[in-house]
């Protein structure tokens, strides 16, 4: 996937679901992953042309585990010219040396989560970005479904009332393996995910199990796709008009400039 194509889809879900308005402050989620490099890039991309102006502010959590090296992301935010944060914390000693968690998913996200909106609250950022891409929404629907008895999948746009931020979901559109490819492509310094239990969750096993659907009835992917956009899922906004007054005006545009 070129930069161009990851522009348009991110540039659809902002229009889609209005998820950048003038003046706003975003604190990305940097992982050190493929998927929150890649948003960076989007996000960065789309401060040069988009007509909400906007400023980005990278944070990565760092949970306290060895063997994660965070000076290729440093010198990449330095490129870009994006603000980048490092928040120290003792996470992953607490979770996997003192308590000896045994599934440690869910209480590690909900820490990395305190320390992430707290860095973003204290910056001043209004709105947090979370690189969340079309393969996340799905597994995340299946995982509600056969764990939860429900049908839910992360909102596009979500706000949190307690820090009085917004969370946006910019990669939505957006195919995993489109992301993979794009890290090729650009060459994105990813880091490797240092954390022991990686691959080795829920998560793990429906992204497998998604794969095999798909597989063996082929476009059943996207029909799941489809029924969460269109599910009218509690808590999701509602579509806006943007997205398609923005494509109409491009092609408009593209019929009064006839090829020569």
């Amino acid at each position: 996937m070129k930069l161009q194509q990851l522009l348009s889809y991110t540039r659809k879900a902002v229009d889609d679901y209005q998820m950048i308005a003038d003046g706003d402050c975003i604190a990305a989620g940097i992982s050190g992953g493929k998927d929150s490099l890649t948003m960076l890039y989007a996000l960065h991309g789309l401060m040069r042309f988009y007509p909400k102006k906007f400023s980005v502010h990278a944070i990565t959590v760092d949970l306290g585990l060895d063997n994660f090296n965070l000076d290729r992301i440093q010198a990449l935010c330095t490129q870009l010219a994006i603000p980048y944060s490092i928040v120290k914390t003792d996470i992953g000693p607490i979770l996997f040396d003192i308590r000896k968690e045994a599934s440690p998913c869910s209480l590690c996200a909900k820490l990395r989560k305190g320390a992430f909106n707290q860095e973003a609250e204290r910056l001043g950022c209004n709105k947090i970005a979370y690189a969340h891409h079309k393969d996340d929404m799905i597994e995340t629907m299946l995982l509600s479904l056969i764990y939860e008895g429900r049908f839910h999948s992360f909102s596009p746009v979500t706000y949190l009332d307690r820090m009085k931020l917004t969370v946006i979901r910019p990669l939505m559109y957006v195919d995993e393996m489109d992301v993979i490819g794009f890290a090729h492509k650009y060459e994105l310094p990813v880091c490797k995910n240092p954390c022991p239990v990686d691959g080795q969750t829920r998560r793990s096993y429906v992204k497998s199990l998604v794969k095999q659907l798909n597989q063996e009835n082929p476009g059943s992917r996207e029909r799941m796709f489809s029924a969460i956009i269109n599910g009218h899922i509690p808590g999701w906004p509602e579509k806006s008009n943007a997205s398609m007054e923005y494509r109409t005006r491009k092609h408009q545009k593209g019929m009064n400039h006839p090829s020569k």
